[in-house]
This record gives structure tokens, C-alpha cells and sequence, in this order.
């Protein structure tokens, strides 16, 4: 009998792995909604995994939010810890909600989905950085 999924652990470098994995497969199969929620979704557990190592021990109930609300609260406890953990403090996903899962994919443009792209990729060369920490 497989476990109750409520009970399983978190882990956020893993999740961020694998939604960049599906992200990068539909992006090359031209499926850039779902690529572009993916790559969300792959950046927001990515700083959530940096948060750990950066800001504090665990992630408060502060920091359980989306991305687009995740990132300048990430910045601002970076900041304050007087860490530079080189990331960007402008917000690439400023423009990114969880509830785009919900809407038509004919509203998601390629521009868009190039922009989450590069900032997703900049929270994986920010983990590929300090690796040794997260893990």
C-alpha cells in the first residue's frame, strides 16, 4: 500500500529538478503554457531550497507563498542577513500566478515564457553554486 502523499516530506531541490526537467521538454515541444507554469513552479522551489540555506532553518508560513509574492520576500531576508547570494532583486516572475494553470494557453507569449525561462535558470545556477549547502 503506497503512503498517505499528505505525510510525505518536502523536498524542495528535488521538486525543483524535476519541474525544470518537464519545463525544458515541453518548451522544446512548443507547449509554452504548461512549460511556463513549470518553470514557475521550478524557481519557486528552487528558492525555496535556498531559502534553507540563506535565510533561516526552515520555511516559515511567511514564505508558503507563490513566487511571484516568494522572490522580493526572499531578496528582503537575503538583505537582511547580509548575504549576496546573487540573485537579481528585480522580480522576473513579477508577472507569474499559480492560477495561470487555469487559463487559456493562446494568452501565454513566447516572450513571456524566454523571460521565466532565464530567471528559472538563474535560481539553478544559483543552486549549482552553493550545492554543497542545500544538500
Amino acid at each position: 500500500m503506497a503512503s498517505d502523499p499528505h505525510n510525505w516530506p518536502e523536498d524542495y531541490l528535488d521538486a525543483h529538478e524535476r519541474h525544470w526537467e518537464d519545463a525544458e521538454l515541453l518548451f522544446r515541444q512548443q507547449r509554452l503554457a504548461n512549460a511556463d507554469h513549470l518553470y514557475g513552479l521550478s524557481a519557486e522551489c528552487g528558492l525555496k531550497a535556498l531559502w534553507l540555506v540563506f535565510v533561516d532553518t526552515e520555511v516559515p508560513a511567511s514564505a508558503r507563498v507563490h513566487l511571484n509574492h516568494l522572490w522580493p520576500r526572499f531578496v528582503r531576508g537575503v538583505r537582511n542577513r547580509r548575504l549576496s547570494p546573487g540573485i537579481p532583486r528585480q522580480n522576473p516572475f513579477a508577472d507569474w500566478r499559480i492560477s495561470q494553470r487555469y487559463a487559456s494557453r493562446t494568452h501565454v507569449a513566447p516572450q513571456i515564457v524566454e523571460s521565466h525561462r532565464e530567471g528559472a535558470q538563474g535560481v539553478r545556477n544559483l543552486i549549482r553554486e552553493h550545492r554543497r549547502r542545500i544538500l
